[in-house]
């Protein structure tokens, strides 16, 4: 049995079903399943033109052959034998015209019938079960849409202040750092920290707020959505219902197989037909194209601060500089995931713990000792002191 078409793995979440928009393909697949009809027609009306040619041809061939074999000089038996040849064939040739009368007059006409009753349009807005799903989705989706955009605005001004709180903090450190700056710059710079630390966590409540208010309306949403993609399954169970009994039906004529040979080939076509299974192409759509796709719901994302990265020359120099060590080292705690890039830098997870051996350089990295060991670099934003 030939299997269901693969789906590609990548960005599953951007393609999900819940997400605004891609309910799409399926409101297509009511009229792919109408060119779907087309297609059959023009399958085996093509396929009917070929069993009538090869019944003329069958009958050309026993008409000449024939009228040669009665002139020859055989008699008896082996006349009576050779003649049933002949005679077995336009029985053949009148079969195979037969099928291909019965492939146009009734399966095509058939299909063709039940394509009008099942697929009616809606004047200048396609089929209306396109235009009704397509409306009905929309629908649901607006609210939804509507709170995600509300809901990236504000991660995007959190991200934003963040990074403006940051850029304070560092701009803080450096005035307590300097030894000529005066006492009221150093409280503008400090207060300047505070402002932007005050809008962050502003910021923050806003976003938790519309987080909060997304993820408590999912279930509805969610409900929503699918009561609209039940309603097209269940008419596209029954297409699928249809087509597989029209299949069947066209089986039904073209099997015509006496010899043990020909028989396997139908044999095994009937099972391939046999084997259409309703529900198990819905459950290959749903879980692709509807409920069953994997998604990332949305959440608070963290803000980590960028990596200034040291140039390879300049940190095969910083070994030769003599930078003061510091003996014993200090205790350090991890603020963010990191993961070297570089044979000589520190991979840790946000909250390990570890030892500051050399104190920070120009470029705002440092060198540590994790606890397992390993010696390296690693940059110094990334950590606090333990206290």
């Amino acid at each position: 049995m030939a299997s269901l078409p693969q789906e590609p793995t990548q960005d599953l979440a951007k393609r999900s079903f819940w997400m605004p928009g891609n309910y799409v393909p399926t409101v297509h697949r009511t009229q792919q399943s109408y060119r779907a009809c087309n297609d059959l027609v023009a399958c085996f009306t093509e396929r009917a033109s070929v069993e009538r040619q090869y019944a003329q041809q069958l009958s050309q061939w026993s008409s000449k052959w024939k009228a040669i074999v009665d002139s020859r000089p055989l008699y008896g038996s082996l006349m009576t034998a050779w003649q049933s040849f002949f005679t077995s064939t336009e029985r053949l040739s009148a079969l195979h015209l037969s099928i291909s009368q019965s492939l146009v007059a009734e399966e095509g006409v058939r299909v063709k019938t039940w394509q009008r009753e099942t697929f009616p349009k809606k004047l200048f807005c396609g089929f209306r079960e396109s235009y009704d799903n397509n409306a009905s989705f929309s629908r649901v989706q607006k609210p939804w849409n509507k709170k995600l955009t509300k809901l990236e605005k504000a991660r995007a001004t959190y991200h934003k202040c963040c990074q403006k709180e940051q850029s304070a903090m560092d701009k803080e450190k450096q005035a307590n750092d300097a030894e000529n700056w005066s006492p009221e710059k150093k409280q503008k710079v400090t207060e300047a920290r505070e402002l932007a630390t005050d809008a962050k966590e502003k910021a923050r409540e806003r976003y938790e707020k519309l987080l909060e208010d997304v993820t408590s309306y999912t279930p509805r949403y969610m409900e929503e959505m699918e009561v609209i993609f039940e309603q097209s399954q269940e008419e596209e169970r029954k297409r699928i219902s249809f087509l597989k009994q029209a299949f069947l039906s066209i089986h039904r004529h073209l099997d015509v197989t006496n010899n043990d040979s020909v028989k396997e080939v139908y044999n095994e076509l009937h099972q391939t037909l046999m084997a259409i299974n309703e529900e198990e192409d819905l459950k290959w759509w749903k879980n692709n194209h509807g409920p069953g796709m994997l998604t990332n719901w949305p959440k608070i994302q963290e803000w980590v601060p960028p990596v200034k990265k040291l140039k390879r020359k300049k940190r095969e120099q910083k070994g030769k500089e003599g930078r003061p060590v510091m003996i014993g080292g200090v205790k350090v705690r991890a603020l963010y995931d990191y993961t070297g890039e570089e044979g000589d830098e520190l991979s840790f997870k946000a909250g390990e713990e570890f030892l500051k051996v050399e104190e920070e350089d120009d470029q705002g990295w440092c060198r540590g000792v994790l606890s397992g060991g390993k010696e390296g670099f690693y940059p110094a934003n990334y950590v606090e002191l333990v206290q």
